[in-house]
């Protein structure tokens, strides 16, 4: 990887492209982010940086925190993640790491946690069909049948059940970078990406683009 970047999502709108396309995108307030610890394969076997995002204050803070974010001498910070660069050299502990990595026309993941929607029934976590809505029919939202009797007298895994409905970790996968404000720190990223407003995101270079 040789972008990645910790990020804040705000929220959808719509913009208009040169030829008059409405397109809908994610604004994401990306960054700035320190570089808290350089992490390198002669020394820890592999090649990262612990980035910080999110200024707080240090006396609402852990001194093992305070201590640790003491190197770069820009504060404490809120959220602290790893991210793994193919080349570290070009950044030095205290370096800032802004939205201007990116550009558009970049593709990216972005990986977030989904919105919980709590315990849900079959029809509404697995898009099951149901049975009739008719009078007495007795069968109207339930799963139906689980498993055979004797044989194999169980349950097989990942059978589709009721259950916690979202709240999960979730990574969308070559998403497009439509703008990038970096006076304003923001991206504009093509679609929909997981989370609610003011959920935490990590922008990533894409894998598979």
């Amino acid at each position: 990887m040789n972008k990645g970047l910790i990020g804040k999502k705000l929220g959808m709108t719509q913009i208009f492209a040169d030829d008059g396309r409405r397109i809908p995108v994610t604004v994401v307030e990306a960054g700035p982010c320190v570089v808290l610890q350089k992490k390198t394969v002669s020394k820890d076997g592999y090649n990262a940086l612990q980035v910080g995002f999110e200024q707080r204050e240090a006396s609402r803070s852990g001194r093992p925190l305070v201590g640790h974010c003491k190197g770069a001498g820009q504060g404490v910070f809120s959220h602290l993640r790893e991210l793994r660069f193919a080349d570290v050299d070009k950044y030095n502990v205290g370096d800032q790491i802004t939205a201007e990595i990116f550009a558009p026309g970049d593709i990216i993941d972005v990986t977030g946690t989904s919105i919980g929607k709590g315990f849900q029934g079959v029809m509404k976590r697995w898009g099951f069909k149901g049975g009739r809505s008719s009078h007495g029919s007795r069968f109207h939202r339930a799963p139906g049948s689980i498993g055979c009797s004797a044989t194999p007298s169980r349950v097989f895994k990942n059978k589709k059940m009721p259950g916690q409905m979202g709240n999960k970790t979730v990574t969308m996968q070559k998403l497009q970078v439509v703008r990038v404000d970096a006076a304003d720190n923001l991206l504009m990223i093509k679609g929909a990406i997981p989370g609610s407003t003011n959920a935490l995101v990590l922008i990533n270079d894409s894998v598979k683009a």
